[in-house]
């Protein structure tokens, strides 16, 4: 993931989309292993998302305290 930053104010909230393609900055996966531009088919992708103790998933948000 490219660096970014917000500002998120008291009460907002951030959501979090998972995705496996970023089109149109990217070119359309086909999800296939075919060679790229060369792609006869495509395929639907499937995210999985783990949330147990086997697969602990976290995302870390640094916060800058007021007034930097």
């Amino acid at each position: 993931m490219y660096p970014t930053s917000l500002l998120v104010k008291r009460g907002h909230r951030i959501r979090l989309d998972i995705s496996s393609s970023n089109f149109p900055r990217f070119d359309l996966n086909p999800n296939t292993g075919e060679p790229l531009n060369d792609n006869r088919s495509w395929k639907v992708a499937e995210n999985s998302i783990y949330l147990d103790p086997d697969h602990p998933s976290r995302i870390i948000l640094p916060v800058i305290p007021a007034g930097r």
